[in-house]
């Protein structure tokens, strides 16, 4: 790969299951609709798009719930991450965009659901921030390493 070759690896936050695209994703998009916000514990679900069988489990593999009679969702049954999305016979499985290991890769494109977007959206850059190491006193540093899996494979 190139350094402008995105890495088209991903997994869930514990490492357990791991996953390979063999071709970049065809669509990356964000769900606003209240059963993505529930699936994902956030405002939004983002997802990569790929035909189903460019998605190769390297590690583990998901568990699935069926959360609805159209759609079925898979997450790592060790740490409970989010990780697909599928519609049921579609041959399409789409991957949690933040999964990949190189989420600033893959932009989304389009919006899905966007009855279900907050209205606060727009004053989001607004807010103040910190990093997160700002606030942590160097003394705490070490209770607050993380333990999640790095972003390649290993």
């Amino acid at each position: 790969m190139t350094e402008s070759t995105p890495i088209l690896t991903g997994g869930c936050q514990c490492g357990a299951v791991r996953y390979r695209l063999a071709q970049p994703p065809s669509k990356v998009s964000l769900c606003f609709c209240r059963m993505c916000q529930k699936a994902v514990g956030g405002y939004f679900g983002a997802y990569a798009s790929s035909r189903a069988e460019d998605v190769v489990w390297t590690r583990g593999r998901p568990s699935f719930f069926r959360s609805s009679e159209a759609a079925s969702r898979g997450f790592c049954p060790a740490c409970g991450t989010p990780l697909t999305f599928s519609y049921r016979g579609s041959g399409r499985l789409s991957v949690s965009a933040g999964s990949l290991d190189d989420p600033a890769a893959f932009p989304p494109g389009e919006a899905d659901g966007i009855e279900g977007k907050m209205p606060f959206f727009a004053e989001l850059y607004e807010l103040h921030g910190v990093r997160t190491e700002d606030e942590i006193p160097p003394e705490d540093m070490e209770r607050y390493r993380s333990r999640q899996h790095p972003d390649h494979d290993t």
